[in-house]
């Protein structure tokens, strides 16, 4: 069984409803204040039966099918949890928190062990539901939910399509890489 459940802010549910009525069948829910509360709300809404789950941030808008398919076929030959992922390129420094122009370095980071995580997160129904019901702290994805709960979460290689557009360089990176396609 495949089902598509969106969570969106309350006040656009009916809005985003009737703008994805004729891309496909969709469960519309109203989200929550944070990213973690609107897929524990989305997960509630998830169909009996479905065995697999894939979250997706809608930030990242141009991400390939085939990275979906990869993240969903590694959990379908096992994985509880699985994540796309991306090497670091940059140098990564551990500051002290102040003010940015302030921070003191304390160190640098040994970036071959760091990957950027990307989405779709892949998980089986029943590893996320059990995650999200134990959750203490809010995490800012739902595979480290996974990993607090004690169990493994596997990297697929991610895409450079997956990108986050959320600032407006990214908005015009995507623009661009939409004329070129």
């Amino acid at each position: 069984m495949r089902a598509i459940v969106v969570a969106a802010p309350a006040a656009e549910v009916s809005a985003v409803r009737e703008l994805l009525a004729p891309v496909a069948p969709v469960t519309v829910v109203a989200g929550g204040a944070e990213r973690q509360e609107s897929v524990s709300l989305a997960l509630a809404a998830v169909p009996a039966g479905v065995g697999i789950v894939l979250v997706h941030d809608a930030a990242r808008a141009l991400t390939p099918p085939e990275l979906i398919e990869s993240v969903a076929a590694a959990v379908r030959a096992g994985h509880p949890a699985v994540i796309p992922v991306l090497p670091v390129v940059d140098t990564i420094k551990e500051v002290r928190p102040g003010r940015a122009e302030l921070e003191v370095v304390l160190g640098t980071v040994d970036r071959a062990v760091l990957r950027s995580v990307q989405t779709p997160q892949g998980f089986r129904y029943d590893v996320l539901v059990a995650a999200h019901a134990a959750a203490a702290d809010p995490l800012t994805d739902d595979a480290g939910l996974v990993e607090k709960a004690g169990l493994p979460v596997a990297c697929v290689p991610g895409s450079e399509l997956a990108m986050k557009i959320t600032r407006p360089m990214d908005l015009i990176l995507a623009e661009a890489l939409l004329h070129v396609s």
